[in-house]
């Protein structure tokens, strides 16, 4: 590839005189002591090429030093191997950007622990099942469970664990499975012909490591491809269950899974005292980690089973579910990085190409060796999952000054696909109506690299995107709103208002003053601080900026006044509380203390003016009265306020005794008036 060594310094190093850049054409070979000059020589390293990145770590250990902190970026595949990059003409601004963003320092996220010992539970419906367990039977710990009603001969020599059952249910993760099982029973003995089994069957739960399901299905997890520990490859195809069972004897030992979300609990619009409110991260977690835990009013992430794929992240309203790979600001930080890197190198017009390091590495790869490779002003952005970007980064993006951002999305996230749309329909909505047109956000779901590749360079160029520049600092709402300042004021038209679609996280609530109580239940639930009342006096306020649209106040007012408005407000009263309404506070009749607001007041005397209860004396009087005058007026005007119903007698033997001997004079006085007294019919009567 052609490097201009010289302008590549300069635009390293846009305010300093940088000495020119000694390019090497063979560094891991023929011109390996240069590396190693350098490696002895300096605390830090990058070195711009990843192919060879063993070599170079190997010779680290050769030369018997603590060695640097070494770093490898590819810019070969990914800026010089392009039909855009020529002698003449070299892709300097964009190895620019791609050198700056591999020089920051990323924080790391946290991470949780999974031990496996083993334990491995085949579950089949013939000879294969028992085959598989076969072959990893020395290095794993084997049982099979074979269907019910299964037909097969039985082995001659039963050195594996066989049962038959039928499963039920079955949760957990790598390590910790559990799998429940009916009609559970063991191989029998004696079996002649083919397999037979005990006929006793009982019902149980397995407990597991790793569970290698070829049944051929339904799977036991929805999403199977991301349950760790769970392979449920297709028997018809004995490719596919090798490679699950090569995996599965590497799968004994503790295992660290990164803790892919940060969750704070307190942004949360879950629920609010047993109402629920949003509900997109549990609608949309196709692996099931996320359940609702409405006794604590959150929702609740399972570490273990959370696949990383960030979709709650990226359609989470408050920002309450982040995406902790990178942690901390990383993504954004080095979003802004790239962008500001390749336009102080001179660099025009850039886009972001937003890609993983499986699908999108090989795919940018293709394409630099058998193709023309990625346009000069598309900027590839590797991210651990492209499904857990949202809202938050396709203004951002923008907002720094990226023309068009894309999203290559692998085939494996294909189910995935239309909450990712959702997010860019959203922010082309934005866009579009602060005047810079649509096309700014695309997906890319075609996995031919020919077909990538012509897009790109056939793609229709759009309105440039004004470069701006803050410090992608705080949560997902945080982010936005820096991104939407800086849009607006560069917007060709800076509008006040801007309708948005249903389902959007930026609106506002709409009162109907005249029936609202101010009970100020609505504050109560609101999870962002948007609605707020006044301590001082009957008082309902809204901030806009602060609002996400969940719904937990319209679902919690008692008098069902509220609605919601998906909109975006640039003004700058959506950034301050303003009055939705107020009045004074409701005065005590027996001695003038403020204990309410009016509109509750009355609004209580006048549904129960009516009621049985309060016909009495006094009736919806003391309703206008505070706590203590109340009890005051009950004890004034009841003449015995505390008086309860009489008690009553309590009764002994010599009763029960006494009235048996009355019913017995009655019946005898009865009979004798008859004249049967002395007859046979006495001792009947």
């Amino acid at each position: 590839m052609d490097i201009d060594g010289k302008a590549l310094a300069k635009a390293c190093a846009p305010n300093t005189t940088p000495e020119a850049l000694n390019v090497a054409s063979h560094l891991c070979r023929t011109q390996i002591e240069e590396f190693q000059r350098l490696a002895g020589s300096n605390d830090q390293l990058l070195v711009a090429c990843t192919q060879e990145a063993p070599v170079f770590l190997e010779t680290l250990d050769e030369i018997n030093t603590n060695g640097p902190d070494i770093r490898f970026t590819n810019i070969r595949e990914k800026a010089g191997w392009s039909k855009d990059s020529t002698k003449k003409s070299p892709a300097t601004a964009k190895m620019a950007a791609l050198l700056a963003e591999a020089a920051l320092d990323i924080e790391g996220t946290t991470s949780v622990n999974m031990i496996s010992k083993g334990v491995l539970l085949i579950l089949g419906k013939d000879e294969a099942a028992i085959d598989a367990a076969r072959k990893v039977a020395n290095r794993l710990d084997v049982t099979v469970l074979l269907e019910t009603g299964a037909s097969l001969t039985p082995p001659s020599l039963m050195d594996i664990p066989v049962f038959t059952g039928r499963v039920t249910d079955a949760t957990g993760h790598l390590g910790q499975f559990q799998v429940s099982i009916e009609d559970f029973a063991p191989a029998s003995a004696s079996s002649r012909q083919s397999l037979a089994f005990d006929v006793a069957g009982q019902t149980g739960t397995s407990v597991c490591d790793l569970i290698l399901d070829i049944r051929g299905a339904t799977p036991l997890f929805t999403a199977p491809e991301k349950r760790d520990g769970y392979f449920n490859p297709d028997p018809k195809n004995p490719a596919l269950v090798g490679d699950a069972l090569l995996e599965l004897v590497d799968m004994v030992g503790e295992f660290e899974k990164p803790r892919y979300i940060n969750y704070d609990e307190a942004m949360c619009a879950h629920t609010s005292a047993g109402i629920t409110g949003c509900t997109r991260c549990i609608d949309n977690c196709p692996t099931g980690a996320i359940t609702s835990d409405e006794k604590n009013d959150r929702v609740a992430f399972d570490a273990y089973i959370c696949a990383g794929c960030g979709t709650c992240a990226s359609i989470c309203p408050t920002g309450a579910a982040k995406y902790n790979l990178p942690g901390g600001d990383a993504l954004f930080t080095r979003l802004r990085t790239i962008l500001s890197a390749y336009r102080n190198a001179g660099g025009e017009r850039p886009e972001i190409l937003v890609h993983d390091a499986q699908y999108g590495e090989d795919m940018i790869a293709t394409m630099a060796r058998l193709g023309g490779g990625l346009p000069s002003n598309v900027l590839p952005f590797a991210v651990n999952e492209v499904t857990s970007l949202g809202l938050d980064f396709l203004l951002a993006s923008a907002a720094f000054g990226a023309e068009r951002t894309m999203i290559l999305l692998p085939p494996s996230k294909a189910d995935e696909k239309a909450v990712l749309e959702s997010e860019l329909v959203l922010a082309e909505a934005v866009f579009d109506g602060l005047g810079f047109g649509t096309g700014h956000a695309l997906i890319l779901d075609n996995q031919d690299p020919d077909a990538i590749e012509k897009i790109l360079y056939a793609i229709k160029t759009t309105p440039p995107m004004p470069a701006g520049d803050f410090l992608p600092m705080g949560r997902k709402r945080s982010v936005m709103s820096l991104a939407l300042a800086s849009l607006h004021a560069k917007a060709p038209n800076k509008i006040d208002v801007l309708e948005l679609p249903a389902g959007a996280p930026f609106g506002a609530v709409m009162v109907d003053t005249e029936n609202c109580t101010l009970c100020l239940a609505c504050v109560g639930a609101c999870p962002t601080g948007a609605l707020k009342d006044n301590e001082d006096k009957p008082q309902l306020s809204f901030i806009e900026e602060a609002c996400v649209q969940c719904g937990l106040c319209k679902n919690t007012c008692p008098e069902k006044v509220i609605s919601l408005t998906p909109r975006l407000s640039f003004l700058g009263t959506a950034r301050t509380a303003q009055v939705i309404k107020e009045e004074e506070p409701f005065e005590c009749i027996r001695c003038n203390k403020a204990f309410g607001t009016r509109s509750t007041i009355e609004n209580m005397v006048k549904k129960l003016e009516q009621h049985p209860m309060f016909q009495d004396k006094g009736g919806t009087e003391r309703l206008k009265m505070c706590n203590d005058c109340r009890v005051f007026a009950m004890a004034e005007e009841d003449e015995h306020p505390l008086a309860g119903a009489a008690r009553p007698k309590t009764r002994t033997t010599e009763d029960y005794l006494n009235e048996r001997e009355e019913l017995r004079q009655l019946a005898a006085k009865d009979m004798e008036e008859k004249g049967l007294a002395g007859t046979d019919t006495e001792g009947e009567a």
